[in-house]
């Protein structure tokens, strides 16, 4: 059985305490935290929302679960499965996936904390990784043929290492997951992982949307890996997002609720939350994938962003 890590690295200290949870916020006030999400105005997500926020999408975060009682998530989730302990109870018990999903989703304007990149989408917490953020190959494809099979559009897999990329250059058990995750009209969305090399971890004919890491001055993180096939960049330096309120991994100093990670699986929920807004224009998987490589911006032609940063307010104004 194949073990695998998640692919973030570099939890942050603690974020300021007007970042700390407390009470409710109120629907239709400003996040407190919005200032510090570079990466929204970066890759054009508020420029996006005029046009589509993703109302009615799922995106499912196959992943180490999520803290369904955090302020800035829990009216964002639908139910989910957890198959680690094989139950329905997909609590995130390392706080990654936590962190992935705030990127992807968190209530936006409710007075607390951040702003998710599909403000009308839903959340779909898909357990397959443990405390220690590994997991098995096994699991990772029973959680992604799960989620489509229970109604997510997009898929988010924040999973890759080098272990398993050099399995899926042999052709792993995920490919034909992913294919039929896309067969059922789901998009599927991988970080590259966080080694800083060359790597192609998909056979070229899979349909999967691959995404390494930029930093803030629209530059290839130096820990991203490239060379996917038509991969695509996001960013993935100094990512603030949502953290359990509760002691996990990535929590034993700050529990706060919030703070910053770094790695590719940062990077792939943001993209992850464009392919929502396009879905909620009522586009294919393929038509999803197709306007987010066609309005990649890389404008310097440096390979390690691959197709280049997305760019979600051209990519919804795509025609279909």
């Amino acid at each position: 059985m194949g073990m695998r890590r998640t692919t973030s690295v570099l939890l942050a200290t603690a974020v300021a305490s007007a970042a700390l949870v407390t009470g409710c916020g109120d629907e239709g006030k400003a996040d407190p935290m919005r200032g510090q999400q570079w990466a929204l105005d970066t890759i054009e997500l508020p420029d996006a929302w005029g046009t589509s926020d993703g109302d009615k999408t799922v995106i499912a975060v196959v992943d180490t679960g999520v803290d369904r009682q955090h302020p800035d998530l829990k009216d964002r989730l639908v139910d989910g499965h957890d198959f680690v302990d094989n139950d329905d109870d997909p609590t995130d018990q390392n706080g990654h996936g936590t962190h992935v999903s705030g990127i992807a989703a968190a209530a936006t304007d409710n007075g607390i904390g951040i702003a998710g990149g599909a403000p009308g989408a839903k959340i779909m917490p898909v357990r397959v990784l443990g405390a220690d953020g590994s997991g098995s190959d096994a699991n990772i494809t029973k959680g992604i043929v799960w989620a489509a099979n229970h109604g997510a559009d997009v898929i988010n897999l924040s999973l890759g290492e080098s272990g398993l990329m050099a399995r899926l250059l042999k052709g792993g058990v995920l490919n034909p997951a992913i294919k039929a995750a896309h067969a059922k009209g789901a998009v599927v969305v991988a970080a590259a992982g966080n080694d800083g090399t060359a790597l192609q971890p998909y056979k070229p004919q899979t349909p999967v949307l691959v995404v390494g890491a930029s930093g803030p001055a629209n530059k290839p993180a130096n820990f991203s890996n490239f060379g996917a096939q038509e991969a695509v960049s996001a960013p993935g330096v100094k990512i603030l997002s949502t953290l359990p309120t509760y002691a996990t991994k990535e929590t034993e100093k700050n529990r706060s609720g919030y703070g910053t990670l770094d790695g590719t699986s940062m990077a792939a929920p943001y993209v992850s939350a464009v392919a929502a807004l396009l879905h909620a224009q009522g586009r294919t998987p393929d038509q999803v994938m197709a306007a987010i490589r066609g309005t990649a911006r890389n404008p310097e032609k440096l390979p390690k962003l691959g197709l280049g940063i997305v760019d979600a307010g051209a990519a919804v104004a795509t025609e279909k």
